[in-house]
């Protein structure tokens, strides 16, 4: 699903308008209909609604969501900031509309016409919405701050007020709404993806208003959302007469003393990936525990008992991953290197390889264009530096991957994985349980069964970060977010592959 900007999604709202055709006040209508159906179906009627609206076309969708809800029995008040522009001639048919209800209708043109509001009321932002270029100042900030300090449930439509759309507002110390939840429309925002912008966007909802698939089809975009019907296409069907041979054969490379359970959770989830052998390097005492903990794996025992000093031969594999519980011993930083140097298949980075790989940035150079890097927030400012808020890392990444020419899963609340084109997937799976030691010993684990299988770089990163989140998704649905660990995101694999071969989630 395409990720577009906010100059394309206007475009897109032109082209619909256009070639359909439809009259923009009955697109906005479309609009209202599916915010109006989830509002009744979660807030509760007895519970005042304040419906705040500006006098350009989010405030007319706040003011056809009055109409509706009004018309579904709650008790609505609409609070109009009038700001001396011109109101939208939408805005202006939806307010004649509403005109025809008895629903209190009041302007606020200073601060002395802010209503009371009561914490157990509903507040609904409908004050800017997209295509803002500048921080709100004055009226309009005093206003965004009397509602977030309100205490009430707010809901914005499309997206709260005074956050911008591509660019970051931690940027410019701006103030937006800090709603509890945003009804948007399709195509999703890429604020929406930041970590930033979690307080300002709360639980976030979009919904299909008919832009024109012609349009959408064709417009060019870097950012995409991963949705199940994104990748469940890829899952390859096995075959009857097909054997372990067909399905790769992986070598992880992993663990030191005291991070044994780094490699065993990884070789677990290497395992119940798919692929058809596993051959696990480890220091002695962590090949002990590999062989009491993953009965399917073979073991490559190091000639040194408590962390990697050297490599296996690497020929027969079709695929390595490096970096859960590796340790930073020096004689294991000259194995890296010797790997870096001289293996040209596909490789997975996590972990300790990547803390090995920042200290020693000369090395980047190394990189193979098979590569992937599976970071989290802070080993990627370790690789590349510090970020002043969330967009200038996402920058941060795509240069990253362009000038190394290989792939960066950058691990987080919505996980992104970047080409070497600079283009940048955004997992819609996982869930804050996920936040759990061992999570990202698992997803390496994951992407390197994918790749021994054979599926390209993309597909493993992309499909293995959206099958681990999924797993720990349905983990979190049985269990909780708090009870789950790193292992019940292994067991769970089962039935997140199971709702792939069957079509559904």
């Amino acid at each position: 699903m395409k990720i577009l900007s906010v100059d394309k999604i206007k475009e897109a709202d032109a082209y619909t308008i256009a070639h359909e055709p439809i009259a923009s006040i009955d697109l906005m209508e479309r609009a209202a209909q599916q915010c109006s159906q989830w509002l009744l179906e979660h807030l509760i009627k007895e519970i005042p609604v304040m419906i705040f609206c500006g006098t350009g076309n989010n405030g007319g969708d706040g003011l056809a969501v009055a109409r509706h809800l009004s018309e579904n029995g709650f008790k609505v008040s609409v609070y109009i900031l009038r700001l001396g522009s011109q109101a939208s001639p939408d805005f202006l048919s939806n307010l004649s509309r509403l005109e025809s209800l008895s629903v209190d209708c009041r302007d606020i043109t200073s601060s002395g016409d802010f209503p009371e509001i009561s914490r157990s009321s509903y507040i609904i932002d409908a004050l800017f919405g997209t295509g803002l270029t500048r921080k709100l100042e004055g009226l309009s900030a005093e206003l965004v701050s009397y509602l977030n300090h309100s205490g009430a449930i707010i809901v914005s439509i499309d997206v709260p007020s005074g956050l911008f759309i591509d660019t970051s507002l931690k940027a410019v110390s701006g103030i937006a709404v800090q709603a509890d939840y945003t009804l948007s429309f399709l195509p999703p925002k890429l604020c929406f993806m930041m970590p930033e912008n979690d307080i300002y966007v709360g639980e976030w909802h979009v919904f299909d208003i008919g832009l024109h698939p012609e349009y959408l089809q064709l417009a060019e975009t870097n950012y995409f959302y991963i949705t199940r019907e994104d990748v469940s296409s890829w899952l390859r069907r096995r075959r009857r007469f097909q054997h372990k041979g067909d399905f790769g054969h992986a070598l992880l490379i992993a663990g030191s003393q005291g991070k044994a359970g780094a490699a065993i959770m990884a070789a677990r989830a290497c395992v119940h990936s798919g692929v058809g052998l596993l051959t696990v390097h480890a220091p002695a005492k962590v090949g002990d525990a590999l062989q009491m903990n993953v009965n399917e794996a073979m073991v490559s025992f190091d000639e040194h008992a408590s962390f990697i000093t050297n490599l296996p031969s690497l020929d027969t594999y079709d695929a390595i991953g490096i970096g859960p519980g590796l340790g930073l011993h020096q004689q294991t930083q000259t194995a890296l290197k010797s790997l870096l140097q001289n293996y040209r298949g596909p490789l997975v980075m996590d972990a300790d390889a990547l803390n090995i790989l920042s200290d020693n940035k000369t090395w980047y150079s190394f990189l193979s264009p098979y590569t992937i890097l599976t970071p989290h927030p802070g080993e990627f400012e370790r690789l590349v530096g510090k970020a002043d808020n969330d967009f200038e890392r996402l920058k941060q990444a795509k240069d990253f991957a362009l000038k190394y020419n290989i792939f960066l899963v950058l691990k987080g609340g919505v996980t992104v994985t970047i080409n070497p084109l600079g283009q940048c997937y955004f997992n819609s799976t996982g869930n804050p349980g996920m936040a759990t030691g061992g999570s990202g010993d698992v997803l390496t684990g994951t992407i390197l069964s994918l790749l021994a299988q054979g599926y390209n770089l993309g597909q493993a990163a992309v499909m293995g970060v959206f099958l681990h989140g999924l797993a720990g998704d349905l983990a979190a649905d049985e269990l909780s977010q708090e009870y789950m660990s790193a292992d019940d995101i292994i067991r769970f694999l089962a039935p997140a592959f199971l709702s792939f071969s069957k079509g559904q989630v």
